[in-house]
């Protein structure tokens, strides 16, 4: 019943506005098509804000802190006690992390097009919790896992089959297909409770992705250190009830919530309106386009406004016609001139505004590409480089070692103390310079980040050398401590791409698809798993040339690989990736319909979006 009471109030909305008697005081609030909890047009002093927007961000928290701390020790528990072997092991564990970022792509599209944000992480949060349940219930009752073995001879150890594996996969699954799907939602739904055409709030937005970001690093960090010992300390069953205890409170958390929530009613299919466009234009690809493009379809500003199906009930959000990908526009040329009364299928003839969004998607897709060379080197450094960690001295006083799985955890360290920083100093005072509210864009704000990080892979290379230079002709085992610099320049830099990538994204002007835009940024985490794997033995197959002599990375043992090469190769591969990026951003920022190009045309756009033909995000 209030699904149906929800979507209803949504078509009918821009009735609402305009009959509410108050001869539309709050201007900047009259496009806005949020509704509370019981479908009721959310009131912008009651709903959303920071104070709504910090329930998602104890979610977020939590959640992460569950997921990594089953994420990092899952090779273990995988190969101890369900004696797996060390690639098949390392093989699950990379497929499973693949397939939370792919499924995000599902809780994304689920969220925007049928369930609303709210209530697909309420689904799905307790679809990953009973996960983790069954997991340390796993781990904890004899009689679900193999035999042990004590005696460490291979042959005697049964690998998990039948029923044990079968239990093992669900559970895994079941925290995959709730995790995934949690995801996108929870940073869309926080930023859904800002009002983008309100200046105050737009400012708020993007220390709201700061912050959200904030909230990601103190879970990661608690994650990689206590939970971690946790695990370590008492066990497997201990560790995944901690887990489910965090992701339990994550659920608490935003339950808490949901008087405050601004929540964006479903839209219908959202993939629909855009196949329709490709097989108008294709259908269509014998036509001329007409020099005049008022002519096309739904692009009068006098005309009757012609209800596209999903993408905009809103008479405000029209997309003004833009000149690139122009074959796509004649999905909008009009056959029947004569008779006006039959119409064509939508399936025949679009919307200019239904062309401008699939032209936006388009032209973001090469930013995205950009990313994922970034985040196959975010895999070096969670593989490789915690081996590096084991071949040295992990002492830090006499007694106390660090575990070199917690190395991870360096980047969240330093950020925690950079992202506020960043927020509170950096962003003010670069926006006395660009007059931008986020202190730089989005876009300038990737290709700094892309730009450090081949400074991080350059620190590793040179690291790696003198590691094992003194390995190898002194004996000498160097302090963990050199290993910092690339973690350390990794992460600022992973700050500023990851933050800027989302805000970018969100900020698009694709009416109702915030949460599957959001989702495909975590694409870009599993594509660049695995490019890493592909990476890895494409370059191990080149470089064993012969028989005698083995790979770069052939070896298990770092003293005889040349990781320093490929470090190299990676620092190559991400300077050439920065490059491309810029050529592609500069690329997305000429596009006439962009939102650089109103940001350059001054402020004003800010306060009065009566002013832009796009309604919600126009202001970038």
């Amino acid at each position: 019943m209030e699904m149906e009471a929800r979507i209803n109030t949504h078509h009918h909305h821009h009735v609402h506005v305009n009959n509410k008697g108050d001869n539309c005081v709050f201007n900047e609030d009259a496009f806005d098509t949020t509704v509370d909890l019981r479908g009721r047009p959310s009131h912008p002093n009651k709903h959303g804000g920071m104070r709504a927007a910090s329930f998602v961000l104890g979610l977020q928290a939590f959640e992460i802190m569950g997921i990594a701390a089953v994420g990092n020790n899952l090779i273990t528990y995988v190969m101890n006690e369900m004696h797996y072997s060390l690639a098949k092991s390392a093989n699950i564990v990379t497929n499973f992390v693949g397939t939370v970022f792919i499924l995000a792509l599902l809780g994304g599209y689920l969220s925007d097009s049928y369930l609303g944000s709210f209530w697909t992480m309420l689904i799905f949060g307790f679809v990953e919790l009973s996960g983790f349940i069954l997991l340390s219930v796993q781990a904890h009752l004899p009689q679900l896992k193999p035999a042990e073995c004590n005696n460490m001879i291979a042959e005697k150890c049964e690998e998990a089959k039948g029923f044990k594996a079968l239990i093992f996969f669900i559970a895994l699954y079941l925290v995959a297909l709730g995790s995934g799907c949690v995801k996108p939602n929870m940073v869309a739904h926080g930023a859904d409770q800002f009002n983008q055409n309100n200046p105050k709030q737009s400012k708020k937005l993007s220390s709201y992705f700061n912050a959200a970001y904030f909230a990601f690093s103190m879970g990661e960090l608690i994650a990689l250190t206590v939970l971690v010992w946790v695990q370590t300390h008492s066990g497997m069953d201990v560790g995944f009830g901690v887990s489910a205890a965090a992701m339990a409170l994550g659920l608490i958390c935003l339950v808490s919530g949901t008087l405050y929530y601004r929540n964006k009613p479903p839209q219908g299919s959202i993939l629909t309106p855009i196949a329709q466009v490709f097989v108008a234009a294709i259908f269509k690809r014998k036509q001329i386009c007409p020099s005049n493009p008022d002519m096309l379809h739904g692009n009068q500003n006098n005309g009757p406004n012609t209800n596209i199906v999903g993408i905009s009930s809103d008479s405000a959000a029209r997309l003004a016609h833009t000149q690139r990908f122009r074959f796509l526009d004649k999905g909008c040329i009009k056959i029947q001139e004569g008779n006006t009364n039959t119409r064509e299928s939508p399936w025949r003839l679009c919307s200019v505004t239904q062309v401008e969004q699939v032209k936006i998607l388009i032209s973001v897709i090469p930013i995205f590409a950009c990313t994922i060379v970034f985040n196959t080197i975010l895999a070096q450094l969670q593989t490789f480089s915690v081996q590096q960690g084991s071949s040295m001295d992990t002492h830090l006083t006499k007694s106390f070692k660090i575990p070199p799985a917690s190395l991870q955890s360096i980047p969240y360290m330093i950020l925690i103390f950079a992202v506020p920083l960043y927020d509170t100093f950096f962003v003010p005072f670069a926006r006395k310079f660009t007059g931008h509210q986020s202190g730089i864009t989005p876009l300038q704000r990737i290709g700094t980040g892309l730009f450090f990080t081949t400074f991080s892979m350059v620190a590793a290379a040179i690291m790696e050398k003198k590691r094992r230079d003194q390995a190898l002709n002194s004996n000498n085992i160097i302090s963990i401590f050199w290993i910092t610099p690339q973690f350390l320049i990794f992460g600022i830099s992973e700050m500023l791409t990851a933050v800027g990538l989302i805000e970018f994204f969100y900020k698009q002007s694709l009416k109702g698809m915030q949460a599957f835009l959001t989702a495909i940024t975590y694409c870009s985490y599993s594509f660049g798993f695995y490019l890493s794997s592909l990476l890895v033995s494409l370059v191990n197959k080149i470089t064993s040339t012969s028989s005698s002599k083995k790979g770069w990375l052939g070896d298990n043992d770092l003293n005889k690989d040349r990781l320093d090469l490929f470090y190299w190769m990676l620092a190559v591969l991400s300077f050439i990736n920065f490059i491309n990026y810029l050529f592609w951003s500069r690329w997305y920022a000429y596009n006439p319909s962009s939102l650089q190009q109103q940001q350059q045309h001054g402020e004003d756009y800010a306060f009065n979006p009566s002013k832009t033909m796009n309604g919600d995000e126009s202001i970038a």
